[in-house]
């Protein structure tokens, strides 16, 4: 197919139907609009199914349902309404469902503007909804990973019997970059025994649900939850690192932010500094071990986002005081720039704290 120009919302779409997605339910919110539009024009084109709810409630509950059937079934939106998927989610994660739900972050808290922001953190990663559970969340930082991380979403969705967040934000969802769609593993869908796709007479009915009254079953249920979650945090976190062979001072940052802070890291190490950037893919399981084991050798850590520090406490987390720890960040919708930054990395290489 070779490389083609698409704006990030619409590599979003691309990449969800060649994984074998045909099946999508959302609602139009900027900056985001363009993927529903996509996929309203796309699952047509090939015998796919595509519904624009009445609400952002309903359409995470018709994820639920057509995920109980067994397809490979998506949705998104962008902040207010993400934070309107949660029970849906949590629903989801109860029943062992696998689905894809891409958030497309804008500035914040309440309608907050359309702007590109990373204050949806904390929502993503530890919960978001009610009870004990976790989605895996995987932050891309150009379009071409984009196509791969939203393929590779839904294999992890389907391994795992669990809905899987995809984050971005406006910045990615609305630029434009030339892409390359790959066949990938990723593409196959795996048969699901357990789907509720009739009997056909025969066998017993098969039911999903994430109720249970009985409280000793729902431990249960959550046990089981549980030692998932310990398999994910063993089998897939995902990070990358730019120049920390001989770094002495770390950035790290994710998406958008990232790709910013290496471009200021870049002119900062022809002056010299020894800086290098760890940039985290997967945000739930967080690369807690991999950013410790630098802590031997760097004099300092800073935590760059696009909000007033949210990563900052997993990166905390993860250093146990080993590391003195400083945060840089815009919030509004603000995005830093490489100036911005190069300046506070001279500031901190030099011994200052912001």
């Amino acid at each position: 197919m070779g490389k083609v120009l698409m704006k990030g919302n619409e590599v979003i779409g691309e990449a969800a139907i060649l994984a074998g997605c045909h099946y999508f339910f959302g609602y139009p919110i900027t900056p985001q609009s363009e993927l529903v539009a996509y996929m309203a024009k796309r699952l047509p084109e090939v015998k796919g199914l595509f519904l624009q709810a009445e609400s952002e409630v309903s359409a995470i509950n018709m994820v639920y349902g057509a995920s109980s059937a067994g397809v490979r079934v998506m949705t998104s939106s962008s902040s207010p309404g993400f934070s309107l998927k949660q029970e849906g989610i949590s629903y989801l994660a109860a029943a062992n469902l696998p689905a894809v739900i891409v958030n497309i972050a804008r500035g914040g808290p309440g309608l907050g503007n359309i702007q590109p922001s990373q204050s949806d953190y904390f929502q993503v990663t530890k919960g978001g909804g009610h009870g004990d559970y976790y989605t895996p969340v995987l932050a891309p930082s150009t379009l071409q990973e984009i196509v791969d991380l939203t393929q590779e979403a839904f294999r992890i969705a389907d391994q795992y019997r669990t809905p899987v967040i995809l984050l971005g934000d406006g910045m990615l969802g609305q630029m434009m970059e030339p892409v390359e769609f790959l066949k990938t593993d990723n593409q196959i869908v795996i048969d699901k025994e357990w789907a509720t796709t009739g009997t056909k007479g025969d066998g017993s009915p098969k039911t999903i649900t994430s109720l249970d009254l009985n409280d000793v079953k729902l431990e249960e249920r959550n046990c089981k939850l549980q030692e998932k979650y310990k398999l994910i945090r063993r089998n897939e976190i995902k990070v990358d690192t730019y120049l920390m062979e001989d770094a002495e001072m770390a950035i790290v940052a994710y998406g958008t932010v990232a790709r910013i802070c290496q471009s200021a890291i870049d002119r900062v190490r022809d002056e010299g500094m020894k800086i290098g950037l760890i940039r985290p893919i997967s945000l739930w399981p967080y690369p807690t071990d991999v950013i410790a084991s630098y802590c031997e050798r760097l004099n300092k850590i800073v935590v760059v986002e696009m909000s007033a520090g949210q990563m900052v406490e997993d990166v905390r987390l993860s250093v146990e005081g080993k590391v003195p720890i400083s945060f840089y960040g815009r919030t509004g919708g603000i995005i830093p720039t490489v100036e911005e930054l190069v300046e506070q990395f001279q500031m901190h290489g030099n011994g200052v704290l912001r």
